[in-house]
């Protein structure tokens, strides 16, 4: 318990200024315009005594005494962030829920975290008197949760008890929506229930719902991933012949399908027929091919692809340049990068880090700095500016390429826009430019980093 108290005595003043502070940034935006004379508290020291108080209920044998003491002003933001950060912890976070009941009144935000937590952890018991408590509280669940619900049911295989849930949704106060529906219909399709599926879009349709695109989704993700494609093409073929057409082509949902169900080759096999025959699949489809393509490694096929879908008329959005640039440029294929990073700019975007930073990379690890630094540059005027990540990196591999004068220059670039560089880039840059009798700049860039942690 030394450490407790220890860490208790440091954070007790912190989290109530934290909390205070929260209060004020409330009164200070609420219509009366109420202003509180509270000192301002970092969201750095905020969230450190969130990560305390959670590390308090996860650990002690007896947190409520611990909690006590720290005089905590308990309201909904605090609950709702502990419970977040102890998600991975049900029974310290329910423990933790009913201490909490006692100091305020709990609204259905924080309700309804538990709740996910408890059936993410199969805390059926638990969950259920959780949501009895909301409904003495005249609470009741959102559709979401709801549906959250009975899709977790399906997960574990307890198909009757998602049924049940959605039976009474109703009494739970929650209409059967379209997304209840969906709901079930995946619940069933975990279990491999496609007749049952089946009749529950009938019953659907029959209550006035009309199916959206998860619908037919969610029923040709499960026969996909049955290898049931027959199946899936004649479900599509029957909703369409009833005037029930899918808000995407029935091609992109197969495309989709088998995408998640592991049937690479065979989307693949299918998207090259649909250009062969003129066709031009959905952008979200497309990006969702090239994406799990580029995790193979099968990069030509994605480029090539993507010319002959973009001479078909397929408009690329900003997506498709954030899958196909890093991939390319981390096989190497430079030059086609850049070409990738021209055809967004002509589009109308603006190159930012996650998208010139690959091309960075990849010249440096091609031994081409000079021609990294000079795209650097120009990036810096025509995108949008380099953040953190894109310095350390660069600074990263300038030191393995033995360019520590450069990974200096750009150390101290970073720190004059207020970028605070890692300890491993000021170590790497000093050892370096020492090695390489650069002792007077390694002095100064040392004297860099004193000033910067205020040893």
């Amino acid at each position: 318990m030394l450490w407790s108290a220890q860490l208790l005595h440091k954070y007790r003043n912190k989290s109530q200024n934290i909390l205070c502070s929260f209060r004020t940034l409330t009164l200070a935006n609420s219509p009366q315009g109420t202003s509180v004379s509270i000192p301002s508290v970092s969201k750095d020291d905020y969230f450190a005594a969130i990560h305390h108080i959670s590390n308090i209920i996860r650990r002690e044998v007896h947190p409520e005494r611990t909690l006590n003491r720290m005089n905590l002003s308990v309201n909904s933001e605090l609950v709702f962030r502990i419970l977040r950060s102890c998600s991975n912890s049900p029974t310290e976070s329910l423990r933790f829920f009913s201490w909490a009941r006692s100091h305020y009144t709990p609204t259905s935000v924080e309700f309804e975290e538990l709740v996910k937590i408890l059936i993410l952890h199969r805390k059926y018991e638990s969950m259920w008197k959780t949501i009895q408590q909301m409904q003495k509280q005249q609470l009741s669940l959102s559709c979401d949760i709801l549906s959250f619900i009975i899709e977790e049911y399906g997960k574990n295989g307890l198909i009757d008890q998602a049924v049940e849930v959605f039976n009474k949704s109703t009494n739970l106060g929650c209409k059967q929506t379209v997304s209840v529906y969906n709901s079930l219909l995946f619940a069933l399709c975990e279990v491999k229930m496609f007749h049952g599926a089946y009749a529950l879009i009938r019953r659907m349709i029959r209550k006035g719902e009309l199916p959206d695109k998860r619908t037919y989704t969610v029923l040709v993700n499960g026969w996909c991933s049955s290898g049931k494609m027959k199946e899936a093409q004649d479900f599509l073929e029957d909703m369409s012949k009833k005037g029930f057409n899918p808000p995407v082509r029935g091609r992109d949902l197969l495309i989709e399908g088998l995408l998640n169900a592991g049937y690479l080759e065979s989307a693949k096999k299918m998207v090259r027929r649909m250009t062969k025959e003129g066709f031009v699949p959905d952008i979200a489809t497309f990006n969702s091919l090239a994406e799990t393509i580029c995790k193979t490694e099968e990069i030509d096929f994605c480029i090539d692809m993507y010319h002959s879908v973009c001479k078909l008329g397929l408009c690329p959005d900003i997506n498709t340049y954030k899958i196909l640039i890093p991939a390319a440029s981390k096989v190497g294929r430079i030059d086609e990068a850049f070409r990738l990073l021209n055809n967004s700019i002509e589009q109308g975007y603006k190159p930012f880090p996650s998208l010139y930073a690959p091309i960075i990379k990849g010249l440096c690890r091609k031994g081409q700095f000079d021609d990294a630094f000079s795209f650097f540059g120009e990036m810096k005027i025509k995108g949008h500016a380099p953040n953190r990540p894109v310095y350390t990196m660069l600074i990263t591999m300038c030191g393995r390429g033995g360019r520590f004068v450069e990974a200096a220059n750009y150390l101290v670039e970073m720190t004059e826009l207020g970028l605070a560089p890692i300890s491993r880039c000021f170590d790497m840059v000093t050892d370096g430019l020492k090695n390489c009798g650069k002792h007077d700049l390694a002095k100064r860039i040392e004297q860099l980093e004193v000033s910067l942690r205020h040893v």
